[in-house]
């Protein structure tokens, strides 16, 4: 590999990631704005009940994290009162789908990242700008398990967090991939016109 390819290899990897991680703290801050209140609401009742018992109450933020993770189809785990644990998707469980269009955010976010990568490498060929937009992965997929660790809420013996397995597929690799790929493509395809 010539100083050149080299140098081109490591800007569309700087390009990438940095389209990741602008992705995932927008992703995570429109949810934020928008779910905020409802979040808070909801914790309310919940929040009461663990300070009457001495427990800290859920941050609101946290909360809207599991939400967030939610929107890439991966689930929360909750303990279960009596031992074990249960998964949830608040997201699908809200009533009459207020929150669906939370599932637009990050793929929405994520081909916008793939778009910029693919536009910023100047690539030709459909082929190159998926390659070139699919390394957005490489700055979400380290916030995507970041944020299993900080949206995590110990509760008990248990802790509500989004399931770290699917959190690392789906949101830390298929997503931005996947996504990232299509406006990497995209961009080729824009740019020919």
């Amino acid at each position: 590999m010539s100083p050149t390819e080299r140098a081109d290899t490591m800007r569309r990897l700087a390009t990438g990631a940095a389209g990741g991680l602008a992705a995932y703290v927008l992703g995570y801050l429109v949810v934020y704005a928008t779910q905020r209140g409802r979040v808070g609401e909801q914790l309310r009742g919940f929040n009461v009940f663990a300070d009457l018992f001495g427990g800290d109450p859920i941050p609101a933020w946290k909360a809207v994290g599991w939400v967030f993770y939610n929107a890439h189809l991966v689930a929360t785990e909750v303990p279960a009162p009596l031992g074990g644990t249960r998964v949830v998707n608040f997201i699908a469980e809200a009533d009459a789908g207020s929150l669906a269009a939370m599932y637009v955010v990050p793929p929405a976010l994520l081909l916008a990242a793939g778009l910029l990568a693919g536009r910023l490498a100047s690539t030709a060929e459909p082929t190159e700008g998926a390659l070139a937009g699919g390394l957005v992965a490489v700055g979400y997929l380290p916030l995507a398990l970041f944020g299993v660790v900080a949206f995590g809420y110990s509760i008990g013996d248990g802790t509500i967090a989004p399931v770290l397995p699917t959190a690392g597929l789906l949101a830390g690799v298929v997503y931005p991939v996947g996504f990232g790929a299509l406006g990497g493509a995209a961009a080729t395809l824009l740019g020919n016109e």
